[in-house]
């Protein structure tokens, strides 16, 4: 087979062979944190986003942390006009509860008290800006809150997904925004 590869979010090059889309951010991750899961963290076409900066954090002797967005933005309000991505990741904090200083809030983050209205509202704001067909991949680890009970925050049903993690705990979801009147 060669040198064949399959990439569905394209390098530089291809993004410019892709009609003509070089400069287009196609994909948003509105709470990327460190960017821990993406392969290419410059990727081109991926916008993004988190309300937090931390720079060069040391959690342990010479292990460190960065969280360096493009957009510093809360994912209850983004900063985008409607329809503006074909992909959306969502992956938001899951602790409600960690210390004022941890390596978890530093890495990941926390919610507050009213977890479930800003969920809701995150998941909404990000439907909002994803165009019609879209996907939005939403990853939440049930460490402290039940899928269960985000399922019933947010108030929507997923198509499909994935449990993962050691004690399959983690779960990747993925919802599509239908068009028009569907």
């Amino acid at each position: 087979h060669g040198d064949r590869r399959v990439r569905w979010s394209g390098s530089a090059g291809d993004v410019e062979r892709d009609g003509g889309r070089r400069g287009m951010k196609l994909i948003a991750d509105v709470a990327c944190g460190s960017k821990m899961f993406w392969f290419d963290k410059e990727n081109p076409i991926v916008e993004f986003i988190d309300k937090r900066i931390v720079e060069n954090h040391e959690f342990y002797p010479n292990r460190y942390i960065e969280i360096k967005p493009d957009v510093v933005a809360d994912f209850t309000n983004l900063p985008y006009a409607d329809k503006s991505f074909k992909l959306v990741v969502f992956d938001p904090p899951h602790l409600v509860q960690a210390g004022k200083t941890s390596w978890l809030r530093v890495k990941y983050g926390t919610l507050d008290t009213n977890w479930p209205e800003m969920l809701h509202d995150g998941f909404w704001e990000c439907m909002r800006v994803l165009d019609d067909y879209g996907v939005l991949i939403f990853k939440w680890a049930e460490t402290q809150i039940p899928l269960s009970k985000v399922l019933k925050a947010i108030q929507a049903e997923p198509l499909f997904g994935h449990k993962s993690g050691k004690y399959n705990n983690t779960h990747w979801l993925c919802f599509m925004k239908l068009g028009g009147d569907e």
